[in-house]
């Protein structure tokens, strides 16, 4: 079997397992349970449900990845198909994505600052395009309020204002009331008492933004207002779903820094050396957000002061050297390297001292750890170095704006 077929094989299979992974994503958001749960897990029309999610979801990811493939092709620059990331955490008890996107691998060098730039835009803007699409036709054709009692039929226990009720702290229903109307969803109730803020997704909402916001406003028919799920709800509109996501994906390939989409684009509009201070600007403060108040991934939260002080300074010093190891490749020097580490601790408690509440988005450490150990915050010097084309800077600049109003800084909240 010769390189090309095998390679070929692989991406098929990838994207095969990605199809099945964020369908059973799908699926799950939508009944609001896990198929791997027991004693009444999900079934085959569960499953075939979840198509609603992962049909719109992929179709939006592929015409991004096909966008930069396209693109490099016509630049004659050699480019493998996209390899898809599964990614399906229903074995380990928790809901997920389906998926962490795909890539191309680029297979030469790109000389050219035009040409970096033509790749990086053509991804983003077409996706976004279908992402817009997706949401359009979801917020137009949302299906009857009744919708939501598939998926939560024990809030009709709570009549048409269930939602000034199921959202409250510690309200909570009886499994035997439950059994009158759902046996089955009953039956997979582990007490006789079902707290809702302990049970279901009352505690989880999907995130937002500027753009997300303003069609949640306005491109709903006026007279399907009422139709308009809660921000609890979201996740269990497919549609909706996989639209909001698509954003948050486009978003995150546009951020400005190293080689992803967005430093690729600030890169070709303003240069290496504007790029480089782009660059290392916005993934310190992505750090500094995101243990903003919640330390790393929950594990190591030093801003947690009433505890042993052994404990305390215990999680100081890992703290410090999560954030010391992931500027390990961005700045040279160790000491450099370990003052920014502390500066960055020392702000974040300032901002704590002054606004005891605020808190960041620890969901983005992975993100960082990737993009600074592996994708890198600095970008490769160019050979040719021929400025944009008008067309080129307001495509830039598209893609700019696109960032902003796609960008959610908290896209899953809990609680």
């Amino acid at each position: 079997m010769n390189k090309v077929v095998k390679r070929r094989l692989i991406q098929a299979g990838l994207f095969i397992a990605t199809v099945i992974t964020t369908t059973l994503a799908g699926a799950e958001w939508m009944h609001g349970w896990l198929f791997l749960y027991v004693p009444e897990p999900l079934g085959w029309s569960e499953f075939i449900d979840g198509f609603q999610y992962s049909i719109p979801f992929l179709l939006i990811l592929t015409v991004h990845e096909f966008g930069h493939y396209l693109t490099a092709r016509y630049h004659k620059v050699k480019v493998s198909l996209p390899y898809y990331i599964p990614a399906w955490f229903g074995f380990l008890g928790t809901m997920s994505l389906g998926t962490m996107g795909a890539f191309i691998r680029i297979r030469q060098r790109i000389s050219s600052i035009s040409q970096t730039f033509d790749i990086g835009v053509a991804g983003p803007l077409a996706g976004f395009v279908v992402a817009l699409l997706v949401l359009l036709y979801g917020f137009t054709n949302l299906p009857a309020k009744e919708y939501i009692y598939e998926v939560h039929p024990e809030y009709q226990l709570f009549g048409d204002n269930y939602e000034d009720i199921v959202y409250s702290k510690d309200t909570f229903y009886l499994k035997s009331d439950l059994e009158k109307i759902a046996p089955l969803h009953a039956a997979r109730m582990e007490r006789d008492t079902v707290f809702m803020n302990q049970e279901g997704d009352v505690g989880f909402k999907i995130g937002s933004s500027i753009l997300f916001e303003y069609m949640k406003s306005n491109w709903e028919p006026e007279a399907d207002i009422e139709k308009m799920p809660n921000d609890h709800e979201l996740m269990h509109y497919p549609l909706l779903m996989a639209g909001f996501l698509a954003l948050m994906f486009t978003a995150l390939n546009l951020l400005p820094i190293g080689q992803l989409d967005g430093g690729h684009i600030i890169f070709g509009m303003f240069g290496a050396q504007i790029h480089s201070y782009i660059s290392k600007g916005f993934y310190l403060l992505a750090i500094f957000y995101s243990g903003l108040g919640v330390g790393f991934l929950g594990f190591i939260n030093p801003f947690i002061i009433n505890k042993p002080i052994s404990d305390l300074l215990i999680d100081l010093l890992l703290y410090i050297g999560v954030i010391f190891y992931l500027l390990q490749r961005v700045f040279d020097k160790k000491q450099t390297q370990l003052m920014i580490a502390l500066a960055i601790y020392v702000a974040q408690m300032a901002i704590i001292y002054v606004w005891p509440t605020a808190t960041g988005y620890s969901g983005w450490f992975l993100f960082i750890l990737i993009v600074g150990r592996y994708i890198r915050v600095q970008h490769p010097t160019a050979h040719v170095n021929e400025p944009l084309s008008p067309v080129q800077k307001v495509l830039g600049w598209i893609a700019i704006i696109v960032f902003i109003i796609s960008f959610s800084l908290k896209p899953m909240i809990m609680g």
